[in-house]
């Protein structure tokens, strides 16, 4: 069944545009994939045959944790706090502005599909 779940989240990371240029974006310590297996397809979604895509502003303090959420795109309470719960179980590399660490968000899509032996 792990095979016909699939949650796909967008390799493009995009960080708000308030932040100055010559800063790093918030990422994730080991990459996407150390995001993606935090991410848990919602149990009550999946029995409906449901998919979605969620816009998650995430913002991440000097240290790497994070602080906050702000969902820009909700698929619904289900996915939103699937996408939530996966970004709080992850640390992150902090931004840096001029050579200091700062608090800072990104901007990451989840995209929940289900396995076409799993929809129905």
């Amino acid at each position: 069944m792990k095979n016909l779940i699939k949650v796909v989240l967008l390799i493009v990371l995009l960080f708000a545009a308030v932040f100055a240029q010559d800063k790093e974006v918030p990422m994730p310590i080991g990459g996407i994939n150390a995001l993606m297996v935090n991410v848990k397809y919602p149990e009550k979604a999946h029995e409906e045959g449901l998919e979605g895509k969620v816009i998650l502003q995430v913002i991440v303090d000097k240290s790497g944790a994070v602080v906050g959420t702000v969902v820009k795109n909700s698929a619904g309470e289900d996915f939103d706090n699937a996408a939530i719960n996966a970004v709080k179980k992850t640390k992150f590399i902090p931004a840096e502005k001029d050579g200091k660490k700062i608090k800072a968000s990104v901007v990451i899509p989840f995209q929940f599909k289900l396995g076409s032996d799993s929809k129905k």
